[in-house]
């Protein structure tokens, strides 16, 4: 069995883990990064099942990771309200969440797909 977790990140089929997922591999130009293929052109698995797929995950990948970025900001420059060190820790996860928006609307997008379609080799739908 090919490693799940490999699958996800590579953007491959949660069905046969081989054929990609996404119509272009590249995330730009970004008008196109979520154009999903209809089918698996591998395994012909249906890989569109509603329009609006991933909102709620990739809602839920931003407030990780701008807990994350709490996580290393505090340590190493200290949050405080009696100085601006709030709005400089605000400003920092503004920009490094606004910066991997693309990558976490495919990331949301493929987990949405690996909850709903289980690994079935050679299975064809």
């Amino acid at each position: 069995m090919p490693s799940f977790v490999l699958g996800l990140l590579k953007e491959k089929c949660p069905n046969c883990r081989e054929g990609q997922v996404f119509a272009q591999k590249s995330i730009f130009p970004l008008k196109h990064l979520l154009t999903i293929n209809k089918n698996c052109p591998s395994c012909g698995q249906r890989l569109i099942y509603e329009q609006n797929n991933g909102g709620g995950i990739n809602y839920a990948l931003t407030i990780i990771l701008a807990l994350l970025n709490l996580a290393w900001y505090w340590p190493i420059f200290g949050l405080s309200y009696l100085d601006n060190s709030v709005y400089y820790y605000l400003a920092t996860t503004i920009t490094i969440v606004l910066l991997l928006q693309p990558w976490l609307m495919r990331l949301s997008r493929m987990i949405y797909l690996y909850l709903f379609i289980g690994y079935k080799k050679g299975a064809m739908h």
